[in-house]
């Protein structure tokens, strides 16, 4: 703290310690940047899911639902709802309970590139029966241009 002498009283010299009119900003600011590394890093590691090997294409991305509904399948056949394992002929009925609550249900279906197209439309099929419209086919975006000058993989 800053110490200025005001004057003389009785031929002494008193000193008396005026108040800072600044604020220290510094400790505030460490704390700021402490907190914005944190949440970069943090960040990436709160999207949680199924791995799967996405085919890609060439699409916009779908406007829409702030949670979207995602039904995986995985290399070796098995489906997931959300985080859940689940079996084809639970598949549909899960679907229609929740589909009760949320009539405007939209769905994304999220097919390993390794996977058999019929069991795909298996599953395309049991989300429609369970009475839900809005089915999308997730892909991921291809990463160059020049891989789509070229064309489809063989």
């Amino acid at each position: 703290m800053a110490v200025a002498p005001l004057g003389r009283e009785d031929g002494r010299r008193r000193r008396r310690r005026r108040p800072l009119s600044e604020i220290n900003v510094t400790p505030f600011v460490d704390v700021m940047l402490v907190l914005l590394i944190v949440f970069m890093v943090t960040a990436p590691l709160l999207t949680t899911g199924v791995v799967v090997d996405l085919p890609k294409a060439r699409t916009a991305p779908l406007p829409g639902q702030d949670e979207p509904l995602t039904v995986s399948i995985k290399a070796d056949s098995s489906i997931w709802l959300q985080d859940s394992a689940i079996g084809l002929e639970e598949l549909g009925p899960r679907l229609a309970a929740i589909r009760e609550r949320n009539p405007e249900l939209r769905v994304f279906v999220r097919g390993d590139r390794q996977v058999d197209y019929g069991r795909v439309m298996a599953v395309v099929s049991a989300i429609n029966q369970a009475g839900i419209g809005k089915v999308a086919l997730v892909t991921e975006a291809p990463r160059r241009t020049a891989e789509l000058a070229r064309g489809p993989e063989r």
